[in-house]
């Protein structure tokens, strides 16, 4: 038995017009977001997203636990992603290229050459970036990211490219790691082979290209969410497709077609 999330489908100016069809119709509409409703709202450990960018996102900082609880938030916000396309040049930006001062970030927040400050990374598809509480960061043009997150809706702009939105400066730079960052998470994927992408603290994340191994998924869970991201994938002979999320009991009951893949997540 499954449960198909709610999907909500957000305009962005960063956003894209050329949305592959498996996500939908859009008429034209600049999409930047696609993510999905869970019942347990607000509750919810994680929040999964879809991205398409056409131009460089903010750049930004999330609080840890820690830092958000004292501001009166739930959790913090730690995140990973993993590009599903990326066009030539594509880039994400992933910590900082050198130890900086808070004052030295503070002035190049203000003057803008935060921008030259960032660790860009040249990306391609199939690579995966796990973002850690602090990480400053930021996703470039031309990519399709899918974004589990925990589930919180906190963000602090830094620097935002001149666009007339608010910015979180005083908040980010006391949350914000004044280094670069290498997760050990990071990696290219094989998209065809199962992989554990993250297993913990706050979600965990399997890529599924094959049988499941039993011992992974065993305990005491209530629910799994599923994620395709590709064609031929299906949950008790039922099938679910790219664009979607779905809530299942049992992982066991997922089925995958040669080449196809998906995520499972749960917490």
């Amino acid at each position: 038995m499954l449960q198909r999330l709610e999907k909500i489908v957000v305009e962005k100016p960063w956003g894209r017009t050329d949305i592959p069809k498996e996500f939908g119709e859009f008429g034209g509409q600049r999409i930047g977001e696609i993510w999905f409703a869970h019942p347990d709202g607000d509750a919810a450990p994680f929040m999964i997203k879809f991205l398409f960018t056409s131009e460089r996102l903010s750049i930004q900082v999330h609080p840890d636990n820690a830092a958000a609880q004292a501001a009166g938030l739930p959790r913090g916000k730690e995140e990973c992603w993993l590009v599903l396309d990326a066009r030539p040049g594509a880039e994400l930006g992933v910590g900082l290229n050198g130890e900086i001062t808070r004052e030295e970030l503070h002035n190049a927040a203000l003057d803008g050459s935060i921008v030259d400050r960032i660790d860009w990374r040249r990306s391609k598809t199939n690579d995966f970036v796990y973002n850690q509480a602090g990480t400053i960061h930021a996703i470039g043009p031309g990519l399709t990211i899918v974004e589990i997150q925990q589930n919180v809706d906190c963000t602090y702009r830094i620097y935002d490219y001149g666009r007339a939105r608010e910015l979180h400066l005083d908040e980010g730079l006391k949350v914000s790691s004044l280094r670069p960052s290498h997760d050990p998470r990071d990696q290219s994927v094989d998209p065809t082979k199962n992989a554990m992408l993250v297993d913990g603290p706050h979600f965990r994340v399997l890529q599924l290209a094959d049988q499941i191994d039993p011992a992974i998924v065993s305990g005491n869970i209530d629910d799994w969410t599923v994620v395709p991201l590709s064609s031929g994938c299906s949950v008790d002979g039922e099938l679910i497709h790219l664009g979607e999320a779905v809530l299942i009991k049992d992982p066991r009951s997922i089925e995958l077609m040669p080449d196809s893949r998906a995520l499972l997540i749960w917490s």
